[in-house]
């Protein structure tokens, strides 16, 4: 009779998947994390980085005039904006409300000490943001925005509009990093079984860097708002993550079986 305890042989569904993850750092090391839980092996492979803002004077006037209570609200739009505020130790005072843009920046608020006090219920978007911030601000409110320098002004303006005091600084730009040859080659060669896609930057990093993507590589959105920018890149995605969280991206994966799986025991 086998004893054996069914916890010491839970599937693991991604067993055999060697998966690129486009970022580094405890982002990135997070994810590979995550992904060797379920069984897949994580290539590192940073597709994009963040460099300082070129305007470093305003933003540090904006981090300031927060610390001091000048804002009612302050918006964060990424977990990258949570590691600006973060390496300027910037101080949040109790007066200031915080609304993160969906869970995984709420979580990196959060992480580092932040609290959390609004997350859209439906859009995990600026306009999302916008919308839930409005209803729950029928008064003029002093807002600060902290983005990308390539970020449209979705939230800025429809805040703007509603009649808030809206000031927008610039946290952060984002800059391209190219890949090693050996990456490159294992895309081009179908040795990644899966790339995952977690923005629009990244979506264009993986067009312009990787000119041959095999059909058998599944390319996963991490939801529809980020599928809908690699659209516009050019960039084909096989599956779209429901919700816009990396756990959420890894189960989407996991529903597919691992490509070649088919043709190896054809052979």
């Amino acid at each position: 009779m086998n004893n054996t305890s069914p916890a010491h042989t839970a599937p693991k569904p991604l067993k055999g998947w060697r998966v690129l993850v486009p970022r580094g750092g405890p982002w990135g090391d997070g994810v590979a994390a995550s992904l060797r839980r379920q069984g897949a092996t994580p290539v590192i492979a940073p597709l994009i980085n963040f460099a300082p803002s070129t305007d470093q004077a305003t933003l540090e006037r904006a981090i300031a005039d927060l610390g001091a209570g000048a804002f009612d609200w302050l918006t964060v739009t990424s977990a990258t904006t949570v590691d600006v505020l973060y390496a300027y130790r910037a101080v949040i005072p109790t007066g200031t409300k915080v609304a993160a843009v969906g869970e995984t920046t709420a979580a990196a608020l959060q992480a580092v000490g932040y609290r959390v006090d609004l997350v859209p219920e439906r859009d995990n978007s600026a306009g999302g943001m916008a919308e839930q911030l409005i209803a729950l601000e029928p008064e003029p409110r002093s807002i600060l925005t902290l983005r990308s320098e390539i970020a449209k002004p979705v939230l800025t303006n429809r805040l703007t509009e509603a009649g808030h005091r809206v000031r927008s600084v610039v946290a952060y730009r984002t800059v391209g990093v190219p890949v090693t040859e050996r990456i490159a080659e294992d895309v081009r060669s179908g040795r990644i079984n899966a790339i995952l896609v977690t923005s629009g930057s990244v979506a264009e990093q993986v067009r312009a860097q990787f000119d041959h993507i095999p059909e058998t590589t599944l390319v996963a959105a991490i939801g529809p708002r980020t599928a809908k920018d690699a659209a516009k890149t050019g960039l084909g995605v096989d599956v779209v993550a429901p919700q816009q969280t990396v756990d959420a991206l890894i189960d989407a994966v996991a529903r597919f079986a691992l490509p070649h799986a088919t043709d190896e025991f054809a052979l």
